[in-house]
């Protein structure tokens, strides 16, 4: 055997999770190794690491999690060619396409998120970038919003910046805003062409900069390497990102990823755990494709998640938002925001109120279809109600 072939048999390290927590919890930041390491915990072993890292998001956010609302103001026909999207140039994806809503239809969904529990509403718009007179349509929705719930925090999620486009969004009360670097630099090219990974840093920055904070997560599932993976999430450490969403591909028919399955449920719970581990501190959501992809394990990802996405997605449906509610409080924890709920009466009033609203619908025989949220290997249910239809919102 050459040296060559002796290195290429070389795996990483067992970790021993409650030593690195230990380590991490002292002060030291993980090393793109340890990452390594961590991806490689093999399945028997995963359930303790996740135990472990848990720890760390228990000392951050103690038994809290975050429920963010997705508002998706205007559905499809996107100039880019993202390969994941069901959106992109060239998608036959059968989605919901419409224009802007108009500013009470989105103020009127963002509404049924923060009933439903939200503390944080995400404004998003598919498109290579804001125009200014975008921006201003944005800005109008966000202060009408403001000032029916003053409390709730509105993430912006608009593409592609323009300078003085994220001040003026902060002037409006917009709080934060997302643009997600989605992979690592070194696999980027392979799943866009239309804009580049430093074009996301940039943007980023520049919302930064304007005093909103940073949301920048991953897409994992693309064929990215192990490597990959601690590259994107120790490039998301260095960003500064306050919030870290993972997104699990959701394999749309009429995509160039139609019918890619990489994850397990294991796998999808070992990178949830690098990324606490990698960053102990920072707000780490469970995002699109986690009901296909984590399945029965939704509820021990919140061991190491402190925050998720309620109801729908942006073209696709997830589970119901009272089951989210009712995960939530089987966990033993708590809505961030209304602490003294119980999640569980949370979930029943969703219950009731969605009962309610698919009778109505019935009896003006606008009734939609029930489909499920997206099985092992199948593909994601496309979205058919809330925002760009006559249909009730699933919050």
């Amino acid at each position: 055997m050459t040296a060559t072939d002796a290195s290429s048999d070389v795996r990483p390290a067992v970790v021993d999770p409650a030593h690195l927590v230990s380590r991490i919890a002292a002060g030291h930041r993980l090393t793109a190794e340890e990452g390594l390491a961590v991806l490689a915990t093999p399945d028997a072993l995963t359930v303790p690491l996740v135990a472990a890292a848990g720890t760390l998001r228990r000392r951050a956010f103690g038994r809290t999690v975050k429920v963010n609302y997705l508002v998706n103001l205007k559905s499809g026909l996107c100039p880019e060619d993202c390969t994941y999207c069901s959106q992109r140039l060239g998608s036959t994806a059968d989605i919901l396409r419409y224009t802007w809503l108009s500013p009470d239809e989105a103020v009127h969904q963002a509404a049924m998120g923060v009933a439903g529990g939200a503390s944080r509403v995400c404004m998003v718009s598919a498109g290579r970038g804001p125009t200014h007179r975008d921006v201003e349509r944005v800005a109008g929705m966000v202060e009408q919003l403001k000032g029916e719930h003053p409390d709730v925090e509105v993430c912006a999620c608009l593409g592609l910046l323009k300078d003085g486009q994220a001040e003026r969004l902060r002037q409006a009360g917009v709080d934060a805003y997302n643009h997600n670097l989605n992979t690592a630099e070194s696999m980027y090219a392979d799943i866009c062409s239309t804009h580049t990974y430093a074009d996301r840093v940039d943007t980023v920055g520049k919302a930064r900069d304007a005093g909103l904070s940073p949301c920048s997560g991953l897409i994992v599932g693309m064929g990215e390497s192990d490597e990959q993976v601690v590259e994107a999430v120790l490039a998301l450490r260095e960003l500064g990102s306050d919030s870290i969403p993972v997104n699990f591909l959701m394999p749309f028919d009429g995509t160039p990823l139609a019918g890619t399955w990489e994850l397990t449920p294991l796998r999808c719970l070992r990178i949830l755990a690098l990324v606490r581990l990698a960053c102990p501190d920072t707000e780490l959501r469970m995002a699109g494709g986690r009901e296909m992809h984590l399945r029965t394990l939704q509820p021990l990802a919140l061991e190491v998640a402190n925050s998720l996405f309620l109801g729908d997605y942006l073209t696709s449906e997830g589970q119901a938002a009272s089951d989210d509610l009712q995960m939530i409080a089987d966990a033993g924890l708590v809505v961030l925001g209304r602490e003294d709920e119980d999640p569980a009466v949370l979930a029943s009033t969703l219950r009731e109120a969605a009962e309610r609203a698919e009778a109505a619908q019935r009896a003006e025989q606008h009734a939609v279809e029930e489909t499920p949220a997206g099985g092992c290997c199948g593909t994601p249910a496309l979205r058919r109600r809330g925002a760009g239809t006559d249909a009730a919102p699933n919050a």
